[in-house]
């Protein structure tokens, strides 16, 4: 099946071409991957992009589960993209976030997919753009990402969502180090999880003072583009028990007014912009790379090598001739 006949079977609302798109997003294979890309991005930018992250043991797989079921008791269609720690033996998903959310898989309004990090610091596999993109052509109402705790690193999902929802809990380190992992800097809502548990009010206090002094989260600083009301805004604080599915709809409104505010304010197209440029510089980056890989095996980088290594050149000249290279690569004889 060619990549164009999988799109329209994907647009056609076919479980069995989502499932194969992002297959192939995973595998990676280049030509593709771009004729997929090409195909499907006209028909994107509908989906409302949330990204759930925070420290290991918070709960954001339970909290998740719970989201997806008051989302569809308001009659939402929901993905996720739940990128899971890699095995360091087969390189896949551990699958963990899946199995938390198996109340789930009759649902025909949901979708759950595990992606493997396979190492990629900043908590998101690389594959994670393109998948994103896949799931957002299908005509979801909304697209989760569910990414894996991973501490100072899991600030890249800001990049890729909408909204950002930070989960933290009671008992996993006070809010001084939460502001030491720099995560709160991204959240557009917080999301105390374990609200049952002691030191909750404590949490949300010291969230609240790191707002008054200027840490109010990312909707408070991307604020700061568009309108004087909009700087205003700090992150709301919502307290929640996944576990019991309390707080939930009060959690879900808030990201639904985030969205709202987004769209209002004009800062969703700020951030869709923002989005657009890491996009292409990421694959701007990797198309440099992957050249720069085959001009590494050729003759003229063995001989700039070997220029530097008897000191007869310096690395910034040698680096700037091999970078010149570049343009004449289809025509270098290697």
């Amino acid at each position: 099946m060619n990549s164009a006949e999988l799109v329209d079977r994907l647009l056609a609302g076919e479980r069995r071409a989502l499932a194969r798109l992002l297959t192939y997003v995973e595998d990676g294979s280049r030509e593709r991957l771009r004729e997929v890309v090409r195909l499907l991005h006209p028909h994107t930018g509908s989906a409302h992009l949330v990204g759930i992250t925070g420290s290991p043991g918070v709960g954001k797989s339970t909290l998740t589960s719970a989201l997806i079921s008051e989302w569809r008791g308001r009659g939402r269609r929901v993905a996720v993209l739940a990128v899971d720690p890699s095995s360091p033996f087969s390189g896949g998903a551990l699958l963990g976030d899946r199995v938390r959310m198996q109340d789930h898989v009759l649902d025909d309004g949901v979708f759950i997919r595990s992606m493997a990090s396979r190492g990629h610091l900043g908590g998101l596999s690389w594959a994670t753009p393109q998948a994103l993109l896949v799931l957002d052509a299908a005509g979801f109402d909304l697209v989760v990402v569910e990414t894996v705790g991973v501490g100072q690193a899991e600030v890249e999902i800001a990049s890729m969502a909408d909204t950002t929802v930070v989960t933290l809990a009671p008992g996993m380190g006070d809010a001084i180090q939460a502001a030491k992992a720099g995560i709160l800097e991204v959240a557009d809502v917080f999301c105390v999880n374990k609200a049952d548990h002691d030191g909750t009010d404590r949490l949300v206090r010291d969230l609240r003072g790191m707002q008054e002094l200027g840490a109010g989260g990312r909707g408070a600083v991307a604020g700061g583009r568009g309108s004087d009301d909009a700087a205003e805004r700090p992150a709301p604080i919502r307290t929640t028990v996944a576990a019991r599915e309390e707080g939930i709809a009060e959690l879900a409104d808030a990201i639904d007014e985030h969205r709202a505010w987004l769209t209002e304010s004009g800062l969703l197209e700020d951030r869709r912009l923002g989005r657009a440029r890491v996009q292409l510089r990421e694959i701007a980056l990797g198309e440099v790379r992957s050249r720069f890989a085959a001009l590494g095996e050729g003759a003229l980088a063995d001989g700039l090598a070997a220029a530097v290594a008897a000191r007869r050149l310096d690395p910034y000249t040698a680096a700037d001739r091999m970078i010149a290279g570049l343009d004449g690569l289809d025509g270098l004889d290697a």
